[in-house]
């Protein structure tokens, strides 16, 4: 066998599963043999799960009236904590986005009513953003129909193929530098 299918990643599974990814490095195997295409058949697997998930994901954030960077201002300052409130500068950090685009998302929240922004002792330029009483609702509500959704999208892996997985995607988050920040 090529170099490339590697036993553990491009064979045939011994539970005969196959998919696209597999017909590709199949095709790449026969056009260029000499090629390792390991990295298709992980990080080619990643983006097809990520696209084919998102139209669902989505679809839940607008049931609630949010579109998904909406969503990631409003799951940001939820998850940290009351008074859920944080600068715009520790929410672009935190989802590792432009400050302009942090300022957008905090207008249209502003605008529907999820959050305000509140006067501080401190920096007059930075004014703390926090979530209002729907915005906490709406984030939880939220937030709790993504996570059913996804658990649903992992049905297929056992509880243990789920924690394998989870950290085998974080050792490589990491070793690419882009692991989500600690914040």
């Amino acid at each position: 066998m090529s170099r490339h299918l590697d036993e553990n990643i491009g064979e045939p599974a011994s539970d005969g599963l196959q998919d696209g990814i597999d017909a590709r490095r199949a095709q790449w195997a026969r056009e260029l043999p000499h090629l390792d295409t390991r990295g298709m058949a992980i990080l080619g697997r990643a983006r097809w799960i990520t696209l084919a998930a998102r139209p669902e994901i989505e679809a839940i954030f607008a049931s609630h009236g949010l579109d998904s960077g909406e969503a990631d201002v409003l799951f940001t300052l939820l998850r940290s904590g009351p008074p859920y409130r944080l600068r715009p500068t520790e929410l672009y950090k935190s989802m590792m986005i432009s400050s302009g685009g942090v300022t957008n998302r905090i207008a249209k929240l502003v605008k529907a009513g999820l959050v305000r922004q509140v006067a501080s002792d401190g920096d007059g330029r930075s004014l703390p953003v926090e979530l209002t009483e729907e915005g906490i609702s709406r984030a939880r509500e939220a937030f709790e129909a993504d996570m059913a959704v996804e658990t649903l999208m992992l049905e297929s892996l056992s509880w243990d193929e789920q924690a394998q997985l989870a950290r085998l995607l974080r050792k490589l988050a990491l070793s690419l530098g882009s692991a989500p920040a600690l914040e």
